[in-house]
């Protein structure tokens, strides 16, 4: 089975190594590694055109302008070839080893789709509003779409690959998880969740995700509950 691990980046030139590092060292699984700059400004841009020099069986992509992580990821998606995709968060909140954990669950829980849920798995450093803010949007998308997830929230989706070649992503931010978790369920893909560990980060280290954007995960639910 072949993985294509999809890696959105804006502004995170004091991880990116890191964590392309530790992608390449996941061992006893056939990767494709695909990294999306969106318009970074903190010198991240720099640090990719240098390893699409290094590093040419990396795929690489740049955009222009901001576009959101919803963005990124639709380009990303449309050049993987893998059997199976994951989307890897360019900052260190969650270990790329536990991909094991995930593809293990196709095969042992005959699964369509696995999620990895930090909330049954370890998490560290969330804070308050954002733990709520994930509980939330987790029960309204059980209630609206008939599931009984425990994370909906999580960035670890392991999805087929030619789900996700040929959906289109109407999501230019951080709303792509609703999205693409209603269009899951849509699609009658079988989710099942496996626990993973987790160690977030706070404002000064970059984290992005605002109350805003809960709003907006929450519009987003409702919109394709009623209009999609």
């Amino acid at each position: 089975m072949k993985l294509s691990v999809v890696i959105p980046v804006f502004n995170e030139k004091d991880t990116l190594l890191k964590i392309l590092s530790q992608v390449e060292a996941v061992e006893g699984i056939d990767k494709e590694i695909i990294l999306i700059d969106d318009a970074s400004s903190d010198g991240s841009r720099e640090i990719l055109q240098q390893l699409q020099q290094e590093k040419p069986y990396l795929k690489v992509l740049f955009h222009e302008k901001n576009q959101g992580k919803g963005a990124s990821l639709r380009d990303g998606f449309r050049v993987t070839t893998g059997d199976y995709v994951i989307v890897q968060d360019a900052d260190l909140e969650y270990n790329p080893q536990d991909y094991h954990i995930l593809i293990r669950a196709l095969r042992e829980k005959n699964a369509d789709v696995v999620y990895g849920s930090r909330f049954s798995g370890t998490y560290e450093d969330m804070s308050n509003l954002h733990y709520v803010g994930n509980k939330l949007l987790t029960l309204f998308t059980n209630i609206f779409f008939g599931v009984m997830l425990t994370d909906m929230e999580t960035c670890y989706k392991l999805m087929p690959g030619n789900f996700v070649r040929n959906i289109d992503i109407k999501s230019a931010r951080f709303n792509f998880e609703p999205e693409i978790t209603a269009k899951i369920r849509k699609h009658n893909l079988k989710i099942v969740e496996v626990p993973i560990s987790y160690k977030g980060r706070n404002f000064s280290e970059g984290k992005k995700l605002t109350w805003k954007d809960g709003i907006s995960a929450l519009l987003t639910l409702i919109r394709f509950r009623l209009f999609n």
